[in-house]
């Protein structure tokens, strides 16, 4: 069963896993990168730009989401660094500290706010991110053109290209069309028929919407919808 709630750290999401069935799981691209706690070691999974297939790993799963263009601030590489791709800590940071932040998580009666003390500790000692990306993902979220809202925030194209690729992982469209599947997919799971979501979320038409999940999610969206979360 997944079960999320609000973050001290400041737009980020604190989240447990325990896995009912056997089998993979599905996760989609949603902008975020999260730290991960699971049979006692901790790893990063990067951002995402296609579905990734959880392996039959054995629970429970704790995680920390931080909000968009955030964690390179926190774990100190670059989100490109680590596009679709699961790495454990250690190979981000010195073995003293991910031995030290591990054996912390361990000891919590909780693992998810063990992992929550952790974030908390790392972005006190790492300062706040820049809050221009909170206006990137902001306007992109409310369905601006990249040529708009990089106009809108002074920066020129090639900037908002190469700060993206460090915050987000990938360039401000691909942000753009992973914001627009989530929003797409809050719509459809309350029953909203899937031409008025591809209206309401951007897309030109249904045909757009059902070509950008199978891309982004691997299914059809109607797969996509019943096959849990």
């Amino acid at each position: 069963m997944y079960v999320e709630r609000a973050s001290r750290l400041a737009g980020a999401v604190v989240w447990t896993n325990a896995p009912s069935g056997g089998g993979a799981g599905l996760v989609l691209p949603d902008g975020c990168m999260d730290l991960l706690w699971n049979d006692g070691g901790l790893s990063v999974a990067g951002p995402d730009t296609r579905a990734h297939v959880t392996e039959d790993a054995p629970g429970p799963w704790a995680g920390l989401r931080f909000y968009p263009g955030t964690a390179p601030t926190y774990l100190g590489v670059p989100a490109h660094e680590l596009r679709d791709r699961r790495v454990e800590l250690a190979e981000l940071w010195p073995a003293a500290v991910v031995r030290r932040f591990t054996a912390r998580v361990n000891a919590a009666a909780d693992p998810a706010s063990g992992l929550e003390e952790v974030a908390l500790e790392r972005a006190a000692d790492a300062g706040r991110p820049d809050p221009l990306l909170r206006r990137v993902v902001a306007a992109l979220d409310a369905g601006r053109p990249v040529a708009a809202t990089a106009d809108e925030l002074g920066l020129g194209a090639r900037q908002l290209h190469r700060r993206s690729l460090a915050a987000f992982g990938y360039g401000p469209k691909t942000l753009a069309r992973v914001l627009r599947l989530q929003r797409a997919l809050v719509l459809a799971r309350t029953g909203v028929p899937y031409a008025e979501t591809a209206a309401r979320t951007g897309y030109a038409d249904q045909a757009h919407l059902a070509r950008d999940v199978r891309e982004l999610a691997g299914l059809p969206l109607g797969e996509l919808l019943g096959g849990g979360r």
